[in-house]
């Protein structure tokens, strides 16, 4: 074997993409010392997505001084690449974040607008922004206040809001955030495709991890309804097909609420504050594909190893092995993915791409047993 591509999302809970990486790639170079290994860690857009790319591509750690889902000083970076800038909302608007004080209601994506600002301030025209493991309830008007976008309550007093007061906003102003964004193309990674609102939406399926009690998740979720009205009204990006979000938009397609395209609900409905910026929701495996060049990766490559903690029914939407497995079998290389469970539904990975599924699973054990074996677990799955 003389190339071999390892990309692989993590073990949750167990091991992470670079943690499987190095394993896979330790065992491929004992029994093939001059195989060519390229190793590409993938996250899902939550904490370690800026560093699994510059474990990836060769770029450049910038630190970033934002403010924090409170409002308190953040210390935090991005990963710039050229033009490109790799951001994720996790650090400063995550969980960790917000420990202790969980409130959805209160906490703000400001400080991730401040991010986003520094990267294009600092020359990067192609911002990627990974949407997971918020704290926040939004809909990212935070993040579009820190770049220009004004909101004002019904007597005309501008403010910031946040998920307890989007019902007070009577009207937007997006003109000052799409002339700074005029040049920049801005991407966020969205692996889910819940609706901005209502009972699948932002609040009620993800509010309560937040924090939120059912009075809380009602009022999120009216807030964020409020919210797609005004968007609608003043954003016109309300086209499932058209990213430009300007008002003299003329696709042909037919319009329909903000709060209905997938994946607006993403990250407290930062999903649909991405979309009122003009940018573009994509899944992150996607994303993660065409940044690395994986097409090109792929010429000459005798084998990729992917692998996820379990994989079944769910790994073939657009989830990590099955981006990877389409993409391998349309240059006709093998695909194995080595996983820690092969669940019911896993079949259809074939139909994608997918050669083979090893588990690491040596035998029938408690996850809470195993889990401390996971990384001998997989490197004695590697030999096999």
């Amino acid at each position: 074997m003389k190339k071999c591509i390892v990309i692989p999302d993590s073990f949750k809970g167990t091991l992470s993409s670079a943690q499987v990486c190095r394993g896979m790639e330790e065992v491929l170079r004992r029994f093939f010392p001059d195989c060519q290994v390229i190793s590409i860690p993938v996250a899902d857009g939550g904490e370690g997505t800026v560093d699994c790319f510059l474990t990836a591509l060769p770029g450049e750690r910038v630190p970033v001084t934002a403010s924090g889902p409170f409002g308190e000083p953040c210390t935090g970076y991005y990963g710039r690449f050229g033009d490109r800038a790799v951001l994720e909302m996790a650090m400063f608007a995550g969980l960790p974040q917000a420990e202790g004080r969980l409130n959805p209601a209160a906490a703000s994506t400001y400080g991730v607008g401040e991010a986003v600002k520094r990267a294009v301030l600092d020359g990067c025209s192609r911002i990627l922004l990974g949407l997971g493991g918020s704290c926040t309830n939004d809909g990212g008007t935070g993040m579009a206040a820190a770049l220009g976008v004004r909101f004002y309550d019904e007597d005309g007093r501008a403010f910031v809001p946040t998920g307890g007061t989007l019902c007070r906003i009577a009207r937007m102003d997006p003109a000052p955030a799409r002339a700074f964004l005029k040049d920049v193309q801005l991407t966020a990674m969205c692996d889910i495709d819940n609706p901005l609102c209502g009972e699948s939406g932002a609040a009620f399926v993800f509010a309560p991890q937040k924090g939120a009690d059912a009075a809380m998740v009602r009022q999120l979720d009216a807030g964020l309804a409020h919210l797609a009205e005004i968007i609608d009204r003043y954003c016109n990006c309300n086209t499932e097909d058209c990213n430009c979000n300007t008002e003299d938009c003329n696709t042909g397609e037919a319009v329909r609420s903000v709060a209905e395209i997938p994946g607006s609900g993403a990250a407290g409905g930062m999903g649909a504050g991405v979309l009122a910026l003009g940018g573009a929701l994509r899944p992150g495996i996607e994303a993660v594909l065409e940044m690395v060049g994986f097409d090109g990766l792929l010429q000459g490559a005798d084998l990729v190893l992917t692998g996820e903690g379990r994989i079944d029914g769910q790994s073939l939407r657009g989830k990590v092995i099955s981006g990877v497995a389409s993409r391998a079998a349309r240059q006709g290389v093998p695909v194995v993915a080595v996983v820690g469970d092969i669940a019911p539904g896993a079949e259809g990975a074939y139909d994608c791409g997918v050669t083979a599924m090893v588990s690491i699973s040596r035998r029938p054990i408690d996850f809470s047993l195993c889990r401390d074996q996971s990384e001998a677990s997989l490197r004695a799955a590697m030999e096999d």
